[in-house]
């Protein structure tokens, strides 16, 4: 018979982040390393500050021996479930209402950037008359 593995979110994992009930996540499985906090070589801050996130890539870095892959095996109380990314709500618009609403757009924008054309224009007359001038 197989056996069932209990499922993990982050969210629960990150809420055991103290020196008397410390979870962190590793290569998809979820450890409950409380009792192992004393006698981690590298300090049981290291495995406090893992809690909340995943810390597959700050164990790698840290380069652990077989030995120490085969102990952690013990403390193994489950698997990561990782949740998918929310999915963006889409807007859905009908090409008639892009259009319906151009003069509209367009009389909106002429209204903001009146400063441009009026430039333009300003320095199209202050060219043409100096043009003229010197004729």
């Amino acid at each position: 018979m197989p056996t069932i593995t209990k499922l993990y979110t982050m969210e629960e994992a990150s809420q055991h982040n103290t020196n008397e009930d410390c979870w962190v996540v590793i290569d998809g499985k979820v450890y409950d390393v409380s009792s192992y906090l004393d006698e981690h070589p590298g300090g049981d801050d290291v495995l406090l500050r893992a809690t909340g996130k995943d810390a597959t890539d700050e164990f790698e870095d840290a380069g652990h021996s077989k030995t120490a892959r085969e102990l952690m095996e013990q403390f193994c109380i489950g698997e990561f479930l990782e949740m998918p990314p929310p999915i963006p709500e889409l807007e859905i618009v009908s090409k008639n209402q892009e259009f319906k609403n151009l003069p509209h757009k367009i009389l909106n924008m002429s209204k903001q950037y009146w400063a441009v054309p009026v430039a333009v224009v300003g320095l199209s007359v202050a060219i043409g008359f100096l043009y003229l001038r010197k004729k």
